[in-house]
């Protein structure tokens, strides 16, 4: 890839930055300020801008910097951290961002000068930013695309099922179920971006397992004091039959990401992931009245 510049002369460390950067002279590269800005990424993160083909003979394309309509500056880009001085060069380029989302890319600073300034006066302006031969892909939107099928594939925790009481239960009494559900945070890489992923638990589906359901419910109930077990509660059951249970719960989880530690955004669809089932065994209670005093006959039904 080529860049017409003249001859470095290295001298100039920028401040906050640490780098040491070239000053020398170019052909002013002015910014196309016709299109609105957009967001998009590169692989340092998020810049204010959008691509286009920057003036010259290499026809590279780029984000030169996003102003106003009124911008009394024009501006050039130069390459960042050439090899001038190899005790400040190591140092300059492990900052850089990788610049791969296309052939040929390399990171630039870019300068500015008044547009009414002759010769023009450069000035550091903002940087470093990835420019390319070709255009390079739009990388926000590619992940966007793909952010809901890699959500699912995530090994997301199931919660775990509670009851009071459990594993038995009587027949016709409120049996409590809880689920343990917790938010969790997964980090990948996607199109060579560094992608943060959230995934939280906000509604739950019941199955008692004697054909009746409950939900999707935003209660994923707690346990209860045990002197108040036996209570209804939002997610209790009150079973009319006795016999083995099995109670299966899915929790929905929503998901947000960020992109190279840019803005959050949401993840469309869900993660439906389901717990182990528990397993519940509904007991009958009887209840005899016996006359004997068992004290004078210890022998008597119920003694």
């Amino acid at each position: 890839m080529h860049h017409p510049t003249s001859p470095w002369i290295w001298g100039l460390l920028v401040a906050l930055t640490g780098f040491l950067l070239a000053t020398g002279t170019e052909a002013a590269v002015a910014a196309n300020l016709d299109d609105p800005p957009t967001a998009d990424w590169d692989n340092g993160g998020i810049n204010t801008g959008k691509w286009r083909l920057l003036p010259g003979p290499d026809k590279s394309w780029g984000q030169p910097p996003t102003t106003g309509p009124q911008d009394p500056y024009v501006y050039e880009y130069r390459l960042a951290c050439v090899a001038g001085d190899n005790a400040i060069y190591p140092a300059c380029v492990a900052k850089l961002p990788e610049c791969t989302a296309a052939k040929g890319g390399v990171a630039v600073w870019w300068y500015r000068s008044l547009r009414t300034a002759a010769p023009p006066r450069w000035n550091f302006h903002s940087g470093p930013t990835c420019i390319y031969d070709e255009k390079p892909i739009d990388v926000l939107k590619e992940i966007a695309a793909r952010i809901e099928h890699e959500f699912k594939q995530l090994p997301v925790a199931p919660a775990t099922i509670g009851s009071q009481p459990g594993p038995h239960t009587l027949r016709g009494n409120n049996t409590n179920f809880y689920a343990n559900a917790t938010e969790q945070t997964f980090n990948i890489t996607l199109l060579g971006q560094k992608v943060h992923i959230t995934a939280t638990p906000t509604t739950y589906t019941w199955n008692y397992g004697d054909g009746t359901t409950l939900g999707p419910t935003p209660s994923h109930g707690a346990p209860m004091p045990e002197d108040r077990i036996g209570e209804p509660t939002k997610t209790s059951h009150a079973y009319t039959t006795t016999g083995k249970y099995t109670i299966t719960l899915t929790t929905h989880y929503t998901g947000t990401y960020t992109v190279n530690n840019g803005p959050t955004l949401p993840i469309p669809g869900q993660g439906n992931i389901p717990s182990p089932p528990l397993h519940l065994t509904v007991w009958r209670a009887i209840t005899r009245n016996y006359a004997d005093n068992c004290n004078q006959n210890p022998t008597g039904t119920g003694c």
